[in-house]
């Protein structure tokens, strides 16, 4: 089990949960985070943290969400487990479902 980034992610970014991770699974694409399934140690201090309520363990995941953990756990087949976000930096690309999702609009408040 895991933990899963889901749609209100996209394109929002808020990065409070990668300061909360102590094992660095939490991974920039380029409109949404993702978290290594192999890496993420179920610790679940990103969870409280996250502004916009995007992180669910896997088996709490919202239906209407549930293709985010395979979008979580494709989006790392060509990486391997590079063994920590912080060395990546913004990786180049997205996971197809989060690729064609319309633009979030984001609120400057």
């Amino acid at each position: 089990m895991t933990y899963v980034i889901a749609q209100p992610c996209v394109d929002l970014k808020d990065k409070a949960c990668i300061d909360e991770c102590p094992v660095d699974c939490i991974y920039e694409g380029e409109r949404m985070l993702y978290i290594h399934p192999d890496e993420c140690v179920d610790c679940g201090a990103c969870e409280p943290v996250c502004p916009v309520e995007a992180i669910y363990y896997e088996d709490d995941t919202p239906e209407e969400w549930a293709d985010y953990y395979k979008a979580n756990v494709e989006f790392f087949d060509d990486l391997g487990s590079p063994g920590g976000a912080a060395k990546m930096g913004l990786i180049p690309k997205d996971h197809p479902l989060v690729a064609v999702h319309p633009p979030q609009a984001q609120d400057d408040s």
